[in-house]
């Protein structure tokens, strides 16, 4: 367990099928080592509620590749390690149906950690939102922005890493394919 792939993705409308960015930061051996971040065009419509959450749209998006161009590019990170999400049963859905969407074919199943269920074990007298979360341990965080998210639940990470927690017991497997 030396490389953790955290990733978020923003998404256009209460769908949850498509994203419209997505944020990726790698941990190896205790230490953020890479990042990454691209819009991604849903190639479908944006609710006003999450434009105005993400402050991504329809014109935010213009020209950015959509899920299937980008895959190749955020492929090696995201099956180079364990996946990190916080709430990851919502980031680990999107990519699922984005993967299935898409026809893009990928591995069967994936191991992820969430950083929500870790923290409710740690710490289970508070509220585990990203923001609060991040203000408890003075982590930097623009939310909502994938690649702020994804480094602020990376840097979570490493907290729960360094206060001991067993981080091994917290993996559990996601089904990807239909």
């Amino acid at each position: 367990m030396s490389r953790f792939t955290v990733f978020d993705v923003e998404t256009p409308n209460r769908l949850s099928d498509r994203m419209s960015a997505i944020g990726i930061t790698v941990i190896e051996n205790g230490n953020i080592v890479d990042e990454y971040y691209s819009l991604i065009d849903p190639e479908t419509y944006f609710d006003f509620f999450n434009t105005k959450l993400t402050g991504i749209s329809e014109k935010t998006v213009k020209g950015s590749p959509t899920f299937g161009e980008i895959w190749n590019n955020i492929e090696p990170y995201m099956s180079g390690g364990i996946l990190v999400a916080h709430n990851a049963v919502f980031d680990m859905g999107v990519l699922k149906r984005c993967l299935n969407g898409y026809s893009v074919k990928w591995k069967e199943s994936a191991k992820y950690l969430c950083t929500v269920q870790i923290g409710r074990k740690l710490l289970p007298d508070m509220s585990h939102s990203l923001n609060v979360m991040c203000e408890y341990y003075g982590i930097a965080l623009n939310h909502h922005h994938a690649a702020s998210d994804s480094r602020a639940c990376a840097e979570l990470l490493l907290r729960y890493i360094q206060s001991g927690a067993d981080i091994g017991s917290y993996i559990k497997t996601y089904k990807l394919v239909p």
